[in-house]
């Protein structure tokens, strides 16, 4: 069960860590001289490009990962798969999405969605983990 529960706990903050990686480097400059502006987060970050801006976009991404990942994992073992079962694929589902969030860091596109699909793969497998 630890796994299962570090595996959603790392979810949960991967995208924490890639707003922190697209808001990074602006942190200490004042906002005249395109500094974080925390007074207007977004309207900063919509600004940004390079990897600021694809940071910020897998943000997003992971954000819009995490309920399906989540509620996955939470109707997988509502009906009886194995929480051993469940972790491992959790795992794997984590790296994937650790690979995709370097992919869109590298600017590789093509890889970056590949990465994706094969972690969309592993979340319906985690949804079906009880009928194996």
């Amino acid at each position: 069960m630890t796994l299962l529960l570090v595996s959603v706990l790392a979810a949960a903050l991967m995208p924490i860590v890639c707003a922190g990686i697209a808001k990074s480097g602006g942190f200490g400059k004042p906002r005249g001289e395109g500094g974080f502006d925390n007074h207007a987060p977004r309207e900063w970050l919509a600004r940004q490009g390079g990897y600021r801006a694809r940071a910020n976009a897998a943000q997003a991404n992971c954000f819009e990962a995490l309920p399906f990942f989540v509620g996955a994992v939470a109707i997988a073992l509502a009906l009886g798969a194995t929480a051993d079962h469940v972790g491992a694929l959790a795992l794997v589902w984590v790296g994937l999405r650790a690979a995709f969030v370097a992919c869109y860091l590298a600017d590789r596109a093509m890889l970056r969605s590949a990465v994706w699909a094969l972690a969309l793969a592993v979340n319906i497998a985690i949804l079906f983990a009880p009928r194996y």
